[in-house]
């Protein structure tokens, strides 16, 4: 694990129901994630994804990367453009920084209209080059 490293993209279908399931879960029960008449009245095309999914997506994108030692230490994000149900977001991320056992990782998630999100994660991996497939 070395600054520079890039993460293998991961393309994530963006349906109905990773919209509506995500909110659910999250318990945020606003109409826009899960009701389209009630999202279009108030401006939106469609339901779209709430911030807590997202944020779900990223952080698993990120451990299932480091496998199953690495622990979360923080998850920054900033949202951009909505994901609505049809789209695809693909994640893509690049280790920043390493110290020790805590890398730093920027990730990109883009649909079809732009960057859904940007942010910075920090994971511990505790014996990184003990991992499989890991340079020794």
């Amino acid at each position: 694990m070395r600054a520079g490293d890039e993460l293998a993209p991961l393309e994530i279908p963006i349906t109905r129901t990773l919209i509506v399931a995500g909110a659910v879960a999250s318990r945020d029960y606003q109409d826009v994630h899960h009701d389209a008449v009630l999202a279009r009245e108030k401006g939106s095309p469609d339901v779209f994804m709430n911030i807590l999914t997202t944020n779900g997506l990223v952080g698993r994108y990120v451990t299932d990367h480091f496998g199953p030692s690495a622990r979360l230490r923080s998850v920054r994000i900033r949202l951009g453009a909505p994901n609505y149900p049809g789209d695809t977001m693909t994640l893509t991320g690049t280790v920043t920084a390493v110290e020790g056992e805590v890398a730093e990782v920027r990730v990109t998630g883009a649909n079809g209209l732009g960057h859904h999100v940007t942010g910075t994660v920090r994971v511990a991996v505790p014996g990184p080059l003990d991992r499989p497939g890991a340079e020794s």
